[in-house]
């Protein structure tokens, strides 16, 4: 949920007291509130009520019309797709009052036939009586009358409810591509499954049943378990030890720790309190922009390399994904395989008025171990 906690979390791993949903709303509001032509607030503007919103979109802000017919041709590429997000901003809060993610059956076909979201929607057949109970009920009308705004059409609705649960349902999914690109079979023996640089977007009103999609793809499996890490892991059921050995057969058994990879390895795995995985992954984690990448993920991706630990990592995007294999690749790295995500989030998220969203696990990019040089003997002299 990338858009809506820069507006409504603060940075502490604590979720804002709000008195009301609706000072919440205004409050995330007021967070979108600056001119995409200008950048000016209203703050800054002699007259604070004249900065109006894209009567289209209702996304983006103009302090006149001037600024905004500027501005006209940058916005027309995008003032679809942000009218998508700022309805997915508002129907997103679904998944904290229980409504969303929808529930889904047992995969009627096998892990390797499922190709993509049109062959899952496929296998789950007809949404509209999941779907119909969720756009009459009071929450969905709730959460439009707190957001003072008009409730979209229900065609837009279920658009928007279906792009929210792709986001919740990219992540188990993505999971599954990392277990089938490593050969890793939860049929044949119990799976432990590191989720590192764990934050808000992963672990905010997270549940025990979060990941059980992958009960229903892998009905029967020996057990699974996941280990969410990250010093932004917020505090909720999941907070509690991992396991040490194996968990029950055919559930996931969800935790997590609050702290850095290498300091989480150091303190339980090494002293054998939690079990080493058989993979790790990683949700757009974000090294290619850290400022100061040895003092972050440096020891985690060193620890990965040095353990050859089969590991994947997405990217919000293909060029952030074409830098992070840069610097794998400098690390040394064995990547074994990069491209675009078959089950990536279709939620658009953005800060940014004037340029194209970005999609939570759009690619990923997958390495374990130490890449082999060849090393040539010198010719001996006659």
């Amino acid at each position: 949920m990338t858009e809506t906690q820069r507006a409504g979390l603060n940075t502490g791993g604590k979720a804002m007291a709000f008195r009301s949903q609706k000072e919440m709303f205004e409050k995330m509001e007021e967070s979108f509130k600056i001119c995409a032509c200008c950048e000016k607030r209203p703050s800054q503007l002699s007259n604070p009520q004249s900065l109006k919103r894209c009567a289209r979109c209702l996304n983006v802000y103009y302090c006149c019309k001037e600024c905004q017919k500027d501005n006209w041709p940058k916005h027309k590429k995008l003032c679809l797709v942000l009218h998508q997000a700022a309805i997915d901003r508002v129907v997103e809060w679904l998944v904290f009052k229980g409504d969303l993610p929808f529930p889904t059956d047992k995969w009627s076909k096998p892990q390797s036939e499922i190709k993509g979201w049109d062959d899952w929607l496929a296998m789950q057949g007809d949404l509209t009586a999941r779907l119909d109970p969720i756009l009459t009920g009071a929450n969905m009308k709730d959460l439009w009358t707190n957001a003072s705004r008009p409730q979209p059409e229900d065609e837009d609705l279920k658009q928007s409810l279906w792009r929210v649960c792709s986001e919740f349902f990219s992540r188990p999914l993505t999971i599954a591509l990392g277990m089938r690109l490593f050969g890793l079979k939860p049929y044949s023996k119990p799976l432990t499954v590191h989720l590192v640089g764990a934050g808000h977007s992963e672990t905010l009103a997270a549940r025990l049943t979060d990941y059980d999609e992958l009960n229903n793809m892998f009905p029967g499996h020996q057990g699974i378990e996941i280990v969410m890490v990250g010093p932004e892991v917020v505090d909720g059921p999941i907070m509690r030890p991992p396991l040490r050995a194996f968990g029950p057969k055919q559930r996931v058994f969800i935790s997590a720790y609050k702290g850095l990879y290498h300091q989480f390895w150091e303190e339980l795995v090494e002293k054998e309190e939690a079990a080493k995985p058989d993979l790790v992954v990683g949700f757009h984690p974000g090294f290619d922009a850290s400022q100061g990448l040895d003092q972050g993920w440096l020891p985690t991706l060193l620890l990965l390399r040095d353990y050859e630990i089969p590991s994947l990592f997405t990217a919000l995007s293909e060029a952030e994904m074409t830098y992070s294999l840069q610097i794998l690749l400098e690390l040394e790295m064995d990547m074994k395989g990069s491209g675009a995500n078959p089950f990536a989030s279709l939620k658009p998220e953005g800060s940014s008025p004037n340029t194209p969203p970005v999609y939570c696990n759009s690619h990923y990019f997958s390495f374990q171990g130490l890449l082999e040089t060849v090393e040539f003997e010198e010719p001996e002299e006659a």
